[in-house]
């Protein structure tokens, strides 16, 4: 990938044709004198760089052909014969040395950094549609003296690299670690200074330290991520309305707002901004706008609720205050609804094929769960999908977990709320599993099932090969199927396999940690309710007890028999929560835990 000077800005056609284009958007008007369909305009940035990887393997393939032909050459020579029998002329031309073509020595530094780019930077390639990173190439191209973000730029191409199958011997990883260590240490300088900690720069190397986290999958990484969004969002905050003004800038903003989304609906905290500061004048793409103008609804809701259960005692009032949740809950449920059934045709998904067959009956190997399987324009427009339905699982646990306490101490599942988001979320499962194949490359052997628009691409690489952006953006998706109570055994183990394959084969080392836990949603979060709800006194005993409060401490104790009380309370919801809290776990180890306490919003311990 070089820099290869000033390329035309026709469309593909007219290159392709050797025309001049008129450049007429959104279709020239050689295209349709000639009747044929435009494939639009090239992105900017791809006109800057260039994919040199074909010209490349042509180089590399011509000189082997040349070596090879020396070599069939020497093995055809008279070998039999002596030397005395050769002609003076053929004796002088086998004396020669025979030429050596040598291998091509990238450095290992370019080689990730080709490697991350093919696998994570996705291009736009239509003015309606957004990538992912698309701000790095030329972040990195006209920001020379920023060494934090190169710093945090090359710990990412060289962990993608060093994540590889069979690449754990070459030493990637530590030099990954070694440059990661430098862009902390740079990136903090520049956080100390007012002008660079506002700048493009500052704020990309704090995403790409986030996503380090996540490839390596480091003793603690989820709250090292999280750390780096937090801090991405103070940025954001600081830098105000003003970043929204270039095209980096916006770039940026959205990209941080997409994580925050990410990391509020798995911690269950609130925005610390509302929907329209995040979304007003910060819209790239109006139907992905709009989902996440409902994520972040989504997120404001669990957050009301989960402080809700933890501070409001059962009485007539606060009942109508969780059922007034459940209605809104059930409103913004209805308007991703709404939003499924008019997205734009590009925005679509087809549903391509039906799978039956389970190699030997072995879920978690199979590269497809029977059933449907569903393929989408691009990788961005299908993660935008999954985080709706993504949303949709949260807010019908959002539903359940108000049923189960206006309902308490009757049997939650036996409501109606239960039994209409049951059936929303096997549905929703469903659909998020029929993705997966496409995802995970499926695809790229039935070439003849997709007929792809020209929406995105990398940004270097060949475009028929697995990625690693698409498993990226599974891990978020699948780790919540594998939470669901409403999740089959034979789903779970076969969404099991698809974190352990992200994690082995695409090197997104977190599915690892996800794949590992035993959280149940809307089960444990229930329970956890119960547990954080504030006990009350029953009416006949309540003078009893506040007398209790006043009274002396009984001989040999050094509390009186309220505060006793409230120690074995306490007592009993903090063993109970530490059950709670191993079990949510499983095997995923400290990391792991850290994961279980979030999405469980439960602490063991003092808080």
């Amino acid at each position: 990938m070089v820099y290869c000077g000033k390329p035309s800005r026709g469309c593909q056609m007219c290159r392709t044709r050797r025309i001049k284009c008129d450049e007429t958007k959104p279709t020239c008007n050689q295209c349709a004198k000639s009747r044929r369909q435009c494939p639009g305009y090239k992105d900017e940035f791809d006109l800057v760089f260039r994919n040199e990887t074909k010209a490349t393997e042509r180089r590399a393939q011509k000189a082997n052909r040349k070596a090879l032909a020396q070599k069939g050459k020497d093995l055809d020579s008279p070998t039999s014969v002596s030397d005395k029998s050769l002609s003076p002329t053929f004796k002088k031309e086998t004396d020669s040395p025979v030429v050596v073509i040598p291998g091509l020595n990238v450095p290992v530094e370019q080689m990730a950094s080709c490697h991350f780019v093919a696998n994570y930077v996705l291009l736009p390639r239509q003015g309606s549609t957004r990538g992912f990173m698309e701000y790095l190439l030329p972040l990195l191209k006209h920001d020379q003296g920023n060494h934090h973000l190169q710093h945090a730029f090359n710990a990412c191409a060289l962990a993608s690299l060093g994540n590889r199958p069979n690449a754990a011997s070459t030493g990637l990883s530590d030099k990954a670690l070694g440059h990661y260590t430098k862009a902390l240490a740079a990136t903090h300088i520049a956080l100390q200074d007012p002008d660079q900690s506002k700048s493009d720069a500052t704020l990309a190397s704090v995403l790409m330290l986030g996503l380090f986290e996540n490839m390596t999958a480091r003793q603690m990484g989820m709250f090292a991520w999280g750390s780096h969004i937090e801090g991405a969002i103070q940025l954001v905050k600081a830098r105000g309305r003003k970043q929204l003004r270039t095209k980096t800038g916006l770039l940026l903003f959205i990209a941080v707002r997409t994580q925050m989304i990410i990391h509020t609906l798995s911690t269950g905290t609130a925005p610390i901004m509302g929907v329209e500061w995040w979304l007003s004048d910060a819209v790239k793409d109006e139907s992905a706008a709009q989902c996440q103008r409902l994520n972040i609804k989504t997120a404001e809701l669990r957050a009301e609720v989960t402080r809700l259960m933890s501070t409001v005692a059962r009485s007539p009032e606060n009942i109508d205050i969780m059922l007034d949740m459940i209605r809104r809950a059930q409103t913004v449920d209805q308007e991703f609804v709404n939003w499924m059934r008019n997205t734009p045709d590009y925005f679509q998904y087809t549903t391509v094929a039906w799978e039956d067959n389970v190699p030997n009956g072995d879920y978690a190997k199979a590269e497809v769960f029977p059933g449907r399987v569903d393929v989408y324009q691009d990788f961005w427009i299908a993660s935008v999908w999954n985080m709706a339905r993504v949303s949709r699982l949260i807010l019908a646990s959002v539903i359940v977990r108000c049923a189960a306490w206006v309902c308490s101490p009757v049997d939650y599942r036996t409501t109606p709320e239960y039994a209409t988001a049951a059936r929303t979320c096997v549905d929703t499962i469903s659909d998020i599993i029929a993705s997966v194949p496409y995802h995970l490359g499926w695809h790229l052997k039935r070439p003849e099932l997709l007929e792809r628009a020209n929406i995105s691409g990398f940004a270097c690489g060949l475009e028929e090969s697995q990625k690693g952006l698409p498993g990226y953006f599974l891990t978020w998706p699948l780790a919540c199927l594998h939470g669901q109570d409403y999740t089959t055994d034979a789903q779970r183990a076969w969404v099991v396999g698809r974190l352990k394959f992200i994690g082995d084969e695409l090197g997104v080392k977190y599915a690892h940690i996800l794949s590992q836990l035993q959280v149940r949603i809307p089960s444990m979060l229930i329970r956890r309710d119960g547990l954080m709800a504030q006990p009350y006194p029953q009416a006949h005993n309540f003078e009893k007890l506040l007398s209790a409060r006043y009274a002396p401490p009984t001989a040999g104790y050094s509390m009186n028999p309220l505060q006793q009380r409230e120690a074995m309370q306490k007592e009993f919801v903090e063993k109970h929560k530490a059950e709670l809290l191993a079990k949510a776990t499983g095997t995923a180890g400290q990391a792991g835990q850290w994961v279980a306490q979030n999405w469980l919003t439960v602490r063991s311990g003092p808080q």
